[in-house]
């Protein structure tokens, strides 16, 4: 399974820039790579609902009520990236690293948390990750708008596969009933 550098190294090959042997090493292509990676790839798990990065969790209400607004207030997980919505969420806002709702303990959610072990990976992400990392460095490395432009193509195109792919993994789901409707039967 790859790493961080193997992720890297295949980003650099994109571009046709050499390998690096570590993110930490004292070249401007390590230094590109460690500058854009962790931040490429949380924001690349944050934009979709990817099936590996979804998790469930149970949260206790925090011993402090909000000031106003809303009746309890339930503490983010620490790898919390995105709130994904539920049919059992109701009228909610995130601020300041809480939930507040009016929903009663223990709020469950499904929520996109913060991966950061490569062997985790979706393979279709890898390729999105890969692509959004060479597309990040391409300037900075080649001082070329025509290789940027290359990289920016192929970062699209695997977005949108992988996008694809992973929409494969989740059936849909059905919409809660509605009594509104369903009283017209």
């Amino acid at each position: 399974m790859p790493s961080e550098v193997d992720i890297c190294n295949l980003a650099l090959q994109q571009i046709g820039a050499k390998s690096i042997s570590s993110l930490g090493d004292d070249s401007p292509r390590a230094r590109a790579c460690n500058r854009v990676y962790a931040h490429a790839r949380d924001s690349e798990i944050r934009a979709h609902p990817w099936s590996f990065a979804r998790a469930r969790v149970s949260l206790a209400a925090k011993s402090t009520d909000p000031a106003f607004g809303y009746s309890k207030a339930y503490q983010l997980p620490a790898d919390f990236l995105r709130l994904l919505p539920t049919r059992e969420q109701t009228d909610f806002q995130i601020e300041g690293g809480d939930i507040l709702t009016d929903d009663g303990a223990p709020l469950k959610v499904v929520y996109l948390r913060q991966v950061t072990d490569p062997n985790t990976f979706d393979q279709g992400f890898i390729d999105l990750l890969v692509a959004r990392v060479a597309r990040d460095v391409s300037e900075k490395i080649n001082n070329s708008s025509r290789k940027l432009e290359a990289a920016q193509a192929i970062y699209l195109d695997a977005k949108a596969e992988a996008r694809r792919v992973n929409a494969f993994e989740r059936p849909p789901q059905e919409p809660p009933t509605d009594t509104w409707i369903t009283a017209r039967y």
